[in-house]
């Protein structure tokens, strides 16, 4: 989870190939309404964001045995309703200041997100509480870094809150 620009496709491809498990990519997942309205500079509300989450949470709980979905899931009540769907779904917070996400989003011309809805996801984004299950992992890093930390992190269940 995390803001536009925070490596969760990179990152969750790189780690999921890491784990030999399935990725998706919740953006694949937006009705083309949702990526009509983000291309046209629009944040998304949450009713543009309910369906869509459902269709997240539905492709986690179909993969019991381990899967790596990269999605904003920038408020606790988005992850909530994916925890309904999949109540087992571990969330990692790929975090970094508006610097350098802004630093990254700039290297990727091209994306459907502009980097003017930067601001609105960074006001939009709750962090992890501490009855979510989950961790956050620094972006400002190299990306098999960032898989090293994720990857170390899953594999202590115990400590994961």
């Amino acid at each position: 989870m995390g803001v536009s620009g925070s490596g969760k496709s990179t990152v969750g491809a790189a780690l999921a190939q890491r784990l030999r498990v399935p990725f998706a990519d919740a953006d694949d997942l937006h009705p083309a309404a949702n990526i009509a309205k983000m291309s046209a500079g629009h944040p998304l509300d949450d009713d543009d964001r309910r369906p869509w989450l459902t269709t997240v949470g539905e492709w986690l709980a179909a993969h019991p045995d381990g899967g790596v979905m990269s999605c904003s899931a920038l408020k606790v009540a988005y992850r909530d309703r994916l925890r309904e769907l999949c109540p087992d779904v571990v969330m990692v917070h790929l975090a970094g200041t508006r610097d350098v996400i802004a630093r990254r989003q700039a290297s990727r011309p091209g994306h459907f997100m502009p980097a003017s809805l930067l601001d609105s996801q960074f006001a939009t984004l709750e962090a992890l509480t501490d009855d979510e299950r989950g961790f956050a992992v620094d972006v400002d890093q190299s990306v098999d870094a960032i898989v090293e930390a994720v990857a170390t992190g899953l594999s202590h269940p115990e400590e994961i809150r």
